[in-house]
């Protein structure tokens, strides 16, 4: 694609409509572009055209949709386990590490794949991620028989490997194609794709596979699973090579303009890393947000065995209270990302949603064993909502105590976090399940995400990238310069290359 450096325009442009120069082959399509503005540069007077393109919805779409296929792998074997228990003739806990090789995987790779990401861009990273997605399923789609679980594991293998590519995705994704007001709601939208994956994982497989005594029978529906997942990931893939480009023509922020002509040799991994270890207030973040994503793993990993214990031939209610978690969680991210669009309350709203994911786990724990399911869907909704709704505050949270480090690097130390304890919380909170029963299982994780809420009142709401938005309308040449670069500045979301652009601000060292 090419590298046109943005041209300036006098600011009476703003909000101009225009069709604009033409775009280079690799740009997106004249017909794509939607707005035109042209907004001051806070140290000079000048500025750059920014412009919006159709086009953008259709990238963030298209990664929603690798990253649903891939958070489908990730349950497709937890939500059925006592089938596949029988089916493969392994214990509970081999397939437990079937979800578990997801979070294992996560934690050597992250950094190499964040260091591709932030050198070789968004197009080399989505290629990858759905290659290996795709090799996956077609790897599992020859492991359905009894005697091939090592198969299934290198096809799970896969599967995860491609998950290291996806997660630190939809920020980064959203700063680059998205205008400044948009970008928590395109963070969402990212982290929902991947949500949505989940709660079809919990709904499919047990429609597909029933629980049968039949091991040809059993073979049979379940080669019908991996079948139709392989194809899904196939048209994807295609897809992707196909329609998934690096960035737009024109920059859709003066964030980002400014960000394009940062030499690449002036950021330095290495250093952003320690900076990033030695910030307080992102460290506890890091804590915290691992301690709740990991209770959240650890109850979507087990909920079949929770479930089956206190209302036995449920599987396929199972995966439909799975759906529900999830669900409710995709309505409470889309809803926490608005909020933080139009409040900007990062540490406000992320200390009363863990403080709710709280109570919501405690009231589902005394609450399962009630005998009545209408119950368990209702409290697992709203487990769901909160706990899973709290995913797109933490890496938005963490991009205000990180600024102006790379984006990438931040979300990637936070998911490093929560692979961790999930693999912790998950082993731990299966043992406690198989000696003390699900209650104690269920206050176990309840007890790690009351020490996470205290740890979430401890942090510092440094908001470093806020004081940069209020130092740049200091700059402006003219008030109503500055309204116009507080508007596109006020709301820069998840960008790593955005805030490398804003590196010259005088902010104490992280």
């Amino acid at each position: 694609m090419g590298d046109d450096t943005p041209t300036s325009h006098d600011p009476s442009a703003q909000d101009a409509k225009s069709d604009g120069p033409p775009l280079g082959a690799g740009g997106p399509d004249a017909g794509d572009q939607i707005e035109c503005s042209s907004i001051p540069n806070g140290d000079s007077g000048s500025a750059a055209t920014t412009r919006l393109y159709k086009k953008r919805w259709a990238i963030v779409f298209l990664f929603s949709s690798y990253s649903l296929s891939n958070a489908y792998q990730w349950i497709q074997y937890g939500i059925i386990s006592n089938i596949m228990m029988k089916f493969y003739n392994v214990d509970a806990m081999a397939v437990d590490w079937l979800s578990m090789v997801y979070m294992l995987t996560y934690i050597p790779f992250i950094f190499p794949v964040t260091w591709l990401l932030d050198k070789k861009g968004l197009r080399v990273t989505a290629l990858l991620a759905s290659a290996l997605n795709c090799a996956g399923t077609w790897i599992k789609v020859a492991s359905a028989q009894p005697d091939l679980f090592l198969v299934t594991v290198l096809g799970q293998f896969a599967s995860s490997l491609a998950e290291v590519f996806i997660l630190g995705m939809p920020s980064r994704l959203a700063s680059v194609w998205f205008g400044a007001d948009e970008v928590s709601t395109a963070c969402s939208i990212g982290v929902l794709g991947n949500q949505m994956g989940i709660a079809i994982g919990f709904l499919i497989p047990p429609i597909l596979v029933p629980n049968v005594d039949d091991m040809n029978e059993l073979a049979y529906h379940i080669r019908i699973m991996f079948y139709i997942s392989a194809g899904v990931a196939s048209v994807i893939f295609i897809l992707v090579i196909i329609v998934f480009q690096e960035r737009p023509e024109i920059p859709p922020s003066q964030a980002q303009a400014q960000a394009r002509n940062i030499p690449p040799d002036e950021y330095s991994y290495t250093a952003s890393i320690m900076r990033l270890l030695r910030n307080k207030p992102f460290m506890l973040l890091v804590l915290s947000y691992g301690l709740n994503v990991g209770c959240f793993y650890a109850v979507s990993t087990l909920l079949n065995r929770m479930i089956i214990e206190h209302y036995p031939g449920e599987e396929v209610n199972a995966g439909r209270i799975g759906l529900t978690i999830v669900v409710a969680g995709m309505v409470g991210s889309l809803i926490c990302g608005i909020w933080l669009d139009k409040t900007k309350t990062y540490k406000q709203t992320t200390l009363v949603v863990y403080l709710l994911s709280l109570i919501g786990m405690l009231v589902y724990a005394f609450t399962l064993n009630l005998g009545h399911l209408w119950v368990v869907f209702i409290t697992a909704g709203g487990l769901g909502f909160f706990m899973t709704g709290y995913l797109p505050l933490g890496f938005e949270f963490a991009v205000e105590l990180t600024y102006p480090e790379s984006e990438g690097t931040s979300s990637g130390l936070l998911n490093c976090s929560a692979q961790i304890f999930g693999i912790i919380f998950t082993i731990s909170q299966g043992k406690i399940i198989d000696k003390w029963g699900t209650l104690a299982g269920n206050i176990f994780l309840s007890i790690f995400l009351l020490i996470g809420t205290v740890i979430t009142g401890f942090i510092k709401s440094d908001l470093r990238r806020q004081k940069a938005n209020l130092k740049a309308e200091v700059q402006t040449v003219s008030p109503t310069d500055s309204m116009t670069s507080v508007q596109d500045y006020g709301a820069t979301a998840c960008s790593g290359a955005q805030k490398r652009a804003s590196l010259d601000i005088n902010l104490q060292p992280h």
